[in-house]
């Protein structure tokens, strides 16, 4: 019988094979000694010589492994069937006996609740929630045996189906238990989290209450009362008008009722009860070491637990190095690449930053700035928010407002607020006086143009010097260089460039505050906006320029579009030589790799491919260009800087005009000239960067073959799974255990972290903040954002979600997650811009603001909610994007 029927206190959660995920938690609750109805479970084993009586299902199977989760009328038609199929097979003889023996010791005059339990629900990774049926109220043998075999025939809904093949699971891998548990008729029932599902709070525990049956609530037909509890107090409590609930019918099965007028609007769960039931839920998060979905009810005054779930949709919470309250914000957000990042590329941002340092953590394969002690200091708690709002995104500034003016930040962090910084002031001192000398001279005596010529030289040779570095050593004298490398390459950079950069930011922000001022706020917004173009020094310009050029060679060869559009990395330069243009285009290629080979989308990640490696990734931005007039790109970077040439005449003819006109025009003269001969620079340091990276990586990967030679790694690329320290102790023989099993164990983490989406700001406690951004005054419905560069366009949306996938047409309006400087070449033929990610100064809102057309940047959910196709306009003056019409499709 034990194969086929085990009871709950029998078993716990290592049975989760034999009794599926709800059933291994139900026993583990049992044997831990939570309040749970006793029950038993049918096991994964009877359902598996259930489906061997089918001769049918092995050919069904197979159909259904070709399906793709997409084709919802092929889901509907096979899984119909199969449904069908299985409800009318005979339950086999020792099952149905087990079965019954289960009841009559349980009590066969009893009702029960009968659930599907798979193998692949309720895990930490995925929930699979609601996807088999449930049966309530369920009376005597027939009703029972007819109730279990449709919950094996649920395996198949089609929401079941869809979510599998969606979530890489196997039809054949899923196996099916069913619980049967004695029902309980509560009062009040509900649903209660360990953590706030809505916020992240980790210490916030949320109930959800209402009258009856938790069928109701959790299949959303009844309202429920909402209660939050935070250190044992009732924080927060929500009455709902709950005018339905769910009841047992005396015949078997469910009946609705309504709830009389007067107990409609009464509170479900008194406060006592709240207090109690969150105990409770304290207890069996403590038991699981995890935060948990809790399913409970109230009967006869005792609290029942029906089902405790891991919550599969929280974030993963970076590590503070103190018990107070931190804040984090995403690196991935400053630097426009939010996808998941390898262990390798995690350790190398932290060595940039100082190891040990406390100003960077990791969670979910992303990164966190901690800026949490900065914001401790009072003035900076108003002048951060400020530089965030220009520098980066409204909503991580308006996130640090409303976090340093809460309460619980103020306990844990005002004592340090009124301590002066000596210690960092002495440490900064040294470096931030000089460049902040040099930054006022830059602005108001050097000659622009040399400034950013001295700049872009000396940051050239720190990367010469240091590439000479890592390439003169092997083996762990070259890991140690690479660190010592990454250690100075922000406090060598940062003190070079900024003397430049601050006073063309500064000039910028200046020039656009007197335009408005003096000469309206359209007409000095249409010329702040033509001041921005073609300026030089770009290199991110050059980069799209030169990719136009390589566009140019593909529209003068139509033979050569069509081979590039099928070509694989593996024959890519072989196969150019057979195709007219080909060589051509492989000799300009050779130039453009020289030069900006080591870039690419998401190049922040050290492990994703660089042109260079996988050239057709480059290759449909390329296409994206081809056909237009040759040198069309070149004259409109010629035009954009006659334009502001212009701009700057109007600008200053229109001062003169005005009093004290020509002292005015000299210093609006030098800010535009400090502005348009510097801030061109912006994104070179970055370039630095990209170059340094490149060759740590190629000098790593020449690390790997000895590894791999060595039988420590299997393939060249696993070295992307171990920290830089590791590496190194792996050479010098100290790493603990194997490495192939550390990295295959990373390897699977990383998979599972890629399916997450990091909070902008999230706090050491899990809450993620929000921010509210403030009202633009946008039109009931947009989407709201960031202005990043002036302007309003209708035109068709092109939604991009990788750059290898681009497909832009002149004219569209590019929708994307965000852009880095690998996605620059599509700008030219953008009518405008939306992205998820950025503010003012990112790298899409600059170089939007450079091609002059309207972008709109940190618009939460655009790739999801803006549908490819669909005809939009974005306001780039005000920060919001109007979907005008859907696409239509056949």
């Amino acid at each position: 019988m034990a194969e086929n029927v085990a009871y709950f206190e029998s078993m716990d959660k290592t049975w989760l094979p034999a009794a599926g995920g709800k059933g291994a938690n139900l026993c583990e609750l049992t044997r831990a000694g939570f309040p749970v109805p006793p029950g038993f479970c049918i096991t994964t084993a009877a359902y598996k010589t259930f489906i061997q009586t089918s001769g049918e299902m092995a050919g069904l199977l197979d159909q259904l492994d070709l399906v793709s989760p997409e084709d919802l009328g092929q889901i509907q038609e096979l899984g119909h069937r199969i449904r069908e199929h299985l409800r009318s097979l005979e339950m086999p003889e020792a099952i149905r006996s087990d079965i019954l023996q289960a009841l009559r010791k349980t009590g066969e005059d009893r009702a029960y609740a009968v659930r599907s339990s798979a193998t692949a629900e309720d895990l930490p990774t995925a929930s699979f929630a609601g996807q088999q049926d449930t049966y309530l109220n369920v009376r005597g043998k027939e009703q029972l045996l007819r109730a279990v075999q449709n919950c094996w025939a649920s395996l198949f809904t089609d929401r079941a189906i869809a979510y599998r093949a969606k979530n890489g699971f196997g039809h054949r891998s899923v196996l099916l238990s069913v619980v049967v548990q004695q029902m309980v008729f509560p009062e009040i029932s509900g649903i209660m989290f360990t953590a706030d599902p809505v916020t992240g709070h980790r210490k916030t525990l949320v109930i959800d209450a209402s009258f009856g049956l938790g069928e109701a609530l959790v299949s959303g037909i009844v309202s429920a009362d909402l209660y939050k509890v935070r250190a044992g107090e009732i924080v927060e409590k929500r009455i709902s008008t709950k005018k339905l609930a769910i009841y047992a019918s005396p015949d078997g099965g469910t009946i609705k009722q309504e709830i009389t007028p007067e107990r409609q609007e009464a509170q479900a769960l008194p406060d006592a009860g709240i207090l109690e039931l969150a105990a409770i839920g304290e207890k069996i998060e403590a038991h699981y070491g995890s935060e948990q979905d809790i399913e409970w009810c109230l009967a006869g005054g005792q609290f029942y637990v029906l089902q405790s779930r891991p919550v599969t949709s929280l974030y993963p919470v970076p590590r503070a190095d103190d018990s107070r309250l931190h804040v984090f914000v995403s690196f991935g957000h400053f630097q426009m690449m939010t996808e998941a990042m390898r262990p390798l590329t995690l350790s190398i941002w932290k060595t940039c930053m100082g190891p040990g340092s406390g100003l960077m953590a990791d969670a979910g394969s992303r990164l966190f700035i901690d800026p949490t002690r900065l914001l401790a200091i009072k003035p900076a708690r108003k002048v951060v928010p400020r530089i965030m709002s220009v520098m980066m995104d409204e909503s991580i500034a308006a996130a640090f407002t409303d976090l340093t003016a809460r309460e619980d930040f103020r306990q844990d962090w005002d004592r340090d607020g009124r301590k002066v910084p000596v210690r960092l002031l002495l440490k900064v001192a040294p470096i931030a006086v000089p460049a902040l000398c040099k930054a006022l001279f830059n602005l108001v005596a050097a000659d622009p143009a040399k400034v950013r010529e001295d700049i872009a030289a000396r940051l050239l040779r720190f990367q010469t010097a240091q590439e000479k570095a890592i390439r003169e050593a092997s083996g762990p004298e070259r890991v140690r260089r690479i660190q010592e490398g990454l250690q100075r390459m922000l406090p060598s950079l940062f003190p070079t460039f900024a003397p430049g950069l601050a006073p063309a930011i500064l000039s910028s922000k200046v020039l656009d505050s007197i335009l408005r001022r003096q000469l309206g706020e359209e007409r000095g917004t249409r010329l702040m906006g033509q001041l921005f173009k073609s300026l030089p020094g770009s290199i991110t310009t050059e980069l799209g320029l030169a990719v136009g050029d390589l566009a140019d060679t593909v529209t003068e060869y139509p033979g050569l579009a069509k081979y590039l559009r099928e070509a694989k990395d593996e024959t890519f330069y072989a196969g150019l030589e057979h195709i007219a243009g080909g060589p051509e285009f492989r000799r300009e290629l050779g130039q453009f790799m020289a030069r900006f080979g080591m870039r690419c989308s998401g190049e922040v990640d050290i492990t994703a491919p660089r042109w260079k490696e996988s050239p057709t990734a480059l290759l449909p931005v390329v296409l994206s260009q081809a056909g237009a007039a040759p040198g069309e790109h070149r004259r409109k970077h010629q035009e954009g800087r006659l334009e502001a040439e212009r701009a700057t005449a109007e600008i200053l003819d229109g001062v003169r005009k005005t009093r004290l006109g020509f002292l005015k025009a000299g210093v609006l003269a030098r800010l535009i000239r400090v502005y348009r001969n510097i801030m061109g620079l912006r994104e070179y340091p970055k370039h630095i960067m990209m170059l340094h990276l490149e060759v740590c990586k190629q000098a790593l990967l020449e690390e790997a073959k000895t590894l791999v030679a060595g039988g420590s790694l299997q393939n060249e690329q696993d070295i992307f799974y171990l920290s830089l320290d590791e590496i190194l102790a792996l050479e010098d023989g100290r790493l603990a255990g194997d490495a192939r099993d550390l990295v295959a164990a990373r390897k699977r983490q990383y998979e599972l972290d890629r399916k997450l989406s990091p909070p902008r700001v999230v706090t050491s406690e899990g809450e993620v903040i929000t921010g509210k951004r403030q009202d633009t005054g946008a039109p009931s419905g947009a989407l709201i954002g960031t202005p990043a560069s002036a302007g309003t366009v209708e035109g068709t949306a092109r939604v991009i979600l990788r750059l290898e996938d681009a497909r832009l047409s002149p004219g569209e309006i590019l929708v994307a997650p965000y852009t880095d400087p690998g996605w620059t070449p599509l700008f030219s033929s953008a009518r405008g811009l939306v992205t998820e990610v950025g503010g003012m100064m990112t790298h899409g809102s600059v170089v939007a603001r450079e091609y002059g057309i309207p972008a709109v940047v940190g618009v939460e959910g655009a790739t999801r909610l803006i549908k490819d196709g669909s005809r939009i306009r974005v306001d780039g003056t005000r920060g919001y994007v109007q979907v005008l019409k859907e696409r239509d499709f056949d």
